[in-house]
């Protein structure tokens, strides 16, 4: 059982950067890939981001590619989320989440992503 707890988001304006972390608890945080995912109003859930377990492998979304950058700490338990140059459309609430398989293969699959986080707002004024 790991339960994953985010962290770091807020109000920034555009332009401005936020640091989000995924702080997991239990043992076994390096076994499992991570990544984070966001949804914004009236909006369907979108992925951002993806790690590999050993930090190897990456993959983001083409909103973010350039600007965000995901990281893991598998001593600390922790994954992050650096987001720079935000903007406006960046607004929602950002979800980590972890799956042993999840990038098992050539892209991450959301389909084998077992546990949640219960989410951080961000929020980016223009």
């Amino acid at each position: 059982q790991v339960q994953l707890v985010e962290s770091g988001g807020g109000l920034v304006q555009a332009g401005g950067s936020l640091r989000l972390s995924c702080a997991a608890s239990g043992r076994a945080f390096s076994r499992y890939d991570m990544g984070w995912f966001r949804q914004a109003p009236a909006k369907e859930r979108e992925f951002v981001a993806a790690i590999t377990q050993s930090g190897g492998r990456t993959s983001y979304a083409d909103s973010v590619k350039g600007r965000f950058t995901i990281s893991r700490d598998n001593a600390n338990n922790t994954a992050y989320l650096q987001m720079n140059n935000l903007k406006p459309d960046d607004t929602a609430v950002y979800y980590c989440a972890g799956g042993i398989y999840y990038y098992n293969g050539p892209r991450p699959d959301p389909r084998n992503l077992d546990y949640w986080g219960q989410g951080t707002q961000v929020t980016v004024s223009s």
